[in-house]
């Protein structure tokens, strides 16, 4: 079955390794046959989610700026994976703020079911990206059709371009796997 698929790479950074593993992951996605769009954070105008609320009613955020676009294509993706880069052991501070504009998703008629991360780390630890599954985690058990489908755990990689090769494999094959 073709599945919608949207790869969200967080990483302001060019040429970074988290964007680098989601290209991987869209382009296995995109041969096993799935429609893929891969978006960037990288030149968009995300503003922080004031907690007005109002998102619940007007089924979208009235902050005017690119989130509202990313967060549609969000909503009626079969399949999201989001690539951040860690910092502080923890997920980009733009995915956050993407994710906290995507309030908007919480009671509507959502399409995604599955969700996967990529993440890309200096630290070489696996544990290093425990802050963003957890943090993922969270938004996601607001969604209770959706579920953290698949994490690859790309630590090592500091400078741009440093990613691992085995990571790399991984991302495309988790996304070839769909």
């Amino acid at each position: 079955m073709r599945k919608h698929v949207l790869v969200i790479s967080t990483s302001l950074r060019s040429r970074s390794n988290s964007h680098l593993l989601a290209q991987q992951f869209a382009q296995g996605a995109q041969e096993a046959g799935h429609q893929v769009e891969l978006v960037s954070l990288q030149g968009k105008q995300l503003h922080f989610c004031n907690g007005c609320m109002a998102c619940l009613e007007a089924h979208r955020c009235v902050i005017e700026d690119d989130a509202n676009a990313i967060v549609e294509k969000m909503g009626a993706a079969d399949v999201i994976c989001f690539a951040t880069p860690v910092y502080y052991y923890e997920m980009a501070g733009q995915m956050k703020t993407l994710l906290d504009r995507a309030n908007s998703l919480y009671d509507s008629a959502y399409a995604f079911r599955d969700i996967y991360l990529l993440t890309a780390s200096a630290e070489e630890e696996d544990s290093a990206s425990d802050g963003p599954v957890h943090g993922l985690n969270g938004w996601i058990a607001c969604f209770e059709r959706a579920r953290l489908a698949g994490v690859v755990r790309g630590g090592g990689a500091n400078d741009p371009g440093e990613m691992g090769q085995d990571k790399l494999a991984a991302a495309y094959q988790m996304g070839k796997n769909l």
